[in-house]
């Protein structure tokens, strides 16, 4: 497919999944939490299987960082109050304060914008650093508030459940992503050879994501994931 194109069909994807998302949000259909959540786990896989649609050409990684680039832009001037949208403040605020905007959902366009640059599609380990941001950060907050548990000793924030949550959800969204990319024979394979890097890459971003800093998990997790990615991939 024409670079130009594949960027166009991009972007109209992700925009169709984001406003759709902020007008259940407006409406009332689910909580403002809930869409935050699927915003930020389904984003991510919707995004790196668009890559597919790009050419072998230098400037696709280029043009497909457009998208988040752009979407990114928006979430800052929305957070900022330069730009009025009040269905995106409701679908992405844990209390409908635009400004909250500018931390996590922030940082988080940022790391979409890096990854897809430094790595591509022709690399897992920035593939699996941003599977391992969207599905552990997000099923993390899911788990832990519907599965009551004991809480971390350093971290009293935050839950034995959500930690299992992080592992397992970034772990399957890796995975899933892997398993995509390999059967379609844009990553060598086999998949299997994946899997032990994997796990280890899940493991040690569950620890990081674990400690008691807020708002800069989708910073530090992903970074850390993409880090050991070089290294065991």
């Amino acid at each position: 497919m024409n670079s130009i194109v594949a960027t166009i069909l991009t972007f109209a994807i992700a925009l169709a999944f984001l406003r759709l998302m902020d007008f259940f949000a407006h409406r009332g259909w689910i909580e403002s939490r809930l869409s935050r959540k699927l915003i930020h786990i389904g984003t991510g896989p919707i995004f790196v299987l668009c890559w597919l649609f790009f050419p072998e050409a230098p400037e696709s990684r280029w043009l497909a960082a457009l998208v988040p680039f752009a979407i990114t832009v928006q979430f800052a001037l929305v957070g900022l109050g330069i730009m009025k949208d009040e269905a995106s403040v409701k679908a992405m605020s844990r209390t409908g304060d635009r400004r909250e905007i500018l931390r996590g959902t922030l940082f988080y366009g940022i790391m979409f914008v890096l990854l897809t640059v430094l790595f591509w599609k022709d690399s897992p380990a920035g593939m699996t650093a941003l599977m391992i941001m969207c599905g552990g950060d997000g099923v993390a907050d899911l788990v832990g508030r519907r599965f009551h548990s004991s809480r971390i000793p350093y971290s009293p924030e935050k839950s034995l459940a959500g930690s299992l949550g992080v592992f397992g959800g970034g772990w399957l969204l890796s995975a899933f992503i892997l398993a995509a990319y390999t059967g379609l024979g844009v990553s060598e394979g086999p998949f299997s050879a994946y899997l032990l890097p994997l796990t280890i890459i899940a493991l040690v971003s569950t620890l990081v994501e674990s400690l008691p800093f807020r708002d800069v998990d989708n910073i530090t997790v992903t970074l850390t994931a993409a880090i050991l990615g070089i290294f065991l991939f």
